[in-house]
């Protein structure tokens, strides 16, 4: 990636943020499906090694720790403020019947596409159980509007972002001795494999009322400090066969989108390039550390209870071994909504996807 364009994207990124006035919602709810990148207190109450909880998460977050795998606000909080909620969208874990007109966020670490994903961590909620969760919303929302004509009607009119598909691979493909999908199957295969489950999801989103999809692609899990630490580079800033592998669910991903786009009547898909997103030259965005987080880590690769993180957050890439910090979240969700490069989005970024 050429040094300008990374320099306009930086400049896209403070305009947006500057420029954006909070008015009405450009969307009445915005719901939310994913994995730590977006969980902000789903694990809080499950029995797992994945749940964040306590300091030094949350250290600049206004209420403290709350259960976001980062120090202070996720990308999809801030995408959330971007679209012009004024508060955060709640998580399903402690959302009640005046919030979930609003949206809410179904997120759990540790999570993905596949059931078992996750699952030597301890509990997490997976994309099939977090669409039995919305499922409970719907009904709650049917209730509330008195109808499912009205209801169906008001969500379609809503923002879906969905983010799977990282712990597919960091917590299941590439953890071999925790589970058999490496022997079963080809990295070619396991990314078909996926992205039909997640089509199925995705068909179940539509057929509750979904209309408006943000699908996110897998981010270079390769280039985190957790792979960076673990496997050999080769010499490679980052490890090549996890790049590797994650892209090619990327590519499928994005077919995926041409064909829910083309086969659900009404349905307006995007793809969003995580993966992109989190290559290039991050010291042009005003980054200096890439390679290590900013707190110092437990086996897990989570900061250690109460241990004393960086002061210069706003310096690094990440916050743990393998979550962004806010800083980093910022430029992502200002990415996101308005794409400052021409593959950042496809076919359109969410700011145009909610007008449409």
């Amino acid at each position: 990636m050429k040094t300008w364009e990374l320099v306009f994207a930086a400049l896209v990124v403070v305009l947006n943020l500057q420029l954006h006035v909070h008015g009405a919602p450009q969307v009445p709810c915005y719901f939310i499906f994913g994995d730590s990148l977006a969980d902000n207190g789903n694990n809080n109450l499950l029995q797992t090694k994945a749940k964040v909880n306590y300091l030094p998460y949350g250290i600049d977050f206004p209420n403290g720790p709350t259960g976001r795998f980062t120090n202070g606000l996720t990308m999809f909080d801030m995408i959330a403020q971007l679209l012009g909620f004024d508060k955060p969208i709640p998580p399903f874990a402690t959302a009640n019947d005046a919030d979930i007109l609003r949206g809410v966020n179904y997120a759990s670490g540790a999570a993905g596409i596949r059931q078992e994903t996750g699952k030597h961590l301890g509990d997490c909620i997976s994309m099939d159980v977090q669409l039995k969760n919305h499922w409970v919303i719907v009904s709650r929302i049917i209730k509330k509007l008195g109808n499912k004509y009205s209801a169906i009607k008001y969500l379609n009119k809503c923002l879906y972002s969905v983010g799977v598909g990282n712990n597919d691979y960091i917590n299941n493909y590439f953890s071999p001795k925790n589970y058999n999908t490496s022997h079963q199957y080809t990295p070619e295969q396991y990314s078909r494999v996926l992205i039909r489950h997640y089509s199925r999801q995705i068909e179940n989103l539509y057929h509750n009322g979904a209309r408006k999809f943000a699908l996110f692609g897998a981010g270079a899990v390769g280039c985190t400090p957790n792979s960076i630490s673990l496997y050999d580079r080769k010499g490679k800033p980052c490890v090549e066969e996890i790049n590797t592998a994650v892209t090619l669910f990327n590519q499928q991903l994005i077919s995926l989108v041409d064909n829910l786009n083309r086969n659900l009547s009404g349905a307006k898909v995007i793809y969003v390039n995580s993966y992109q997103m989190g290559t290039g030259d991050p010291s042009v965005l005003g980054f200096k550390v890439a390679n290590v987080g900013c707190c110092p880590v437990n086996q897990y690769g989570q900061c250690a209870p109460s241990k004393t993180p960086c002061r210069n957050r706003t310096e690094y890439v990440f916050w743990d071994s393998f979550h962004p910090t806010e800083a980093s979240n910022r430029v992502t969700a200002s990415r996101s909504y308005k794409a400052a490069l021409p593959n950042d989005t496809y076919p359109t970024d969410i700011s145009h996807l909610v007008q449409l």
